[in-house]
């Protein structure tokens, strides 16, 4: 085989593990967010609103790497469900305030237990608790020199 068609392997790329690990860990979280009502995408919000509530959507946008078009109908949803609060924001009407509702902010202590479940559901694997930490670490830093390079 020549060297050069080798170039082409899925194993000698690196999206393609990135891509399938993030699919596989968005399956690992899913019978845990089931639990509590949640999508993926919907808990990445959560998370953001639980780590600092009333934001501006565009800073929703810019921090979880999503689109306003997929974005939008990802909060009407949470919002029929009542978990968010959205309303104009005062300095800038053509922006948006997301805000977390009582029923988003209780859910906040169901949901407290998933990291937790989630380093679980590692054992028995050949994966440590230190080794995961240090791959989030790796992670952080892609995302960080990636996110410099490619235009939003």
């Amino acid at each position: 085989m020549n060297e050069l068609n080798k170039l082409l392997f899925l194993e000698n790329q690196l999206c393609f593990p990135l891509y399938a690990t993030s699919r596989l860990t968005t399956r690992v979280y899913s019978p845990y967010l089931k639990a509590i009502d949640l999508s993926y995408p919907q808990y990445l919000v959560m998370m953001l609103l639980w780590e600092e509530d009333k934001i501006p959507l565009q800073k929703i946008s810019t921090r979880l790497y999503l689109d306003s078009n997929t974005l939008s109908p990802l909060l009407q949803r949470m919002e029929t469900k009542g978990l968010i609060l959205t309303k104009k924001n005062p300095q800038d009407e053509r922006s948006r305030i997301i805000a977390l509702s009582p029923k988003g902010q209780a859910l906040k202590l169901e949901a407290i237990k998933i990291p937790k479940q989630i380093v679980g559901a590692f054992r028995g694997s050949n994966l440590d608790a230190e080794e995961l930490k240090q791959f989030q670490k790796t992670l952080h830093r892609l995302l960080n020199a990636l996110s410099e390079k490619v235009p939003r």
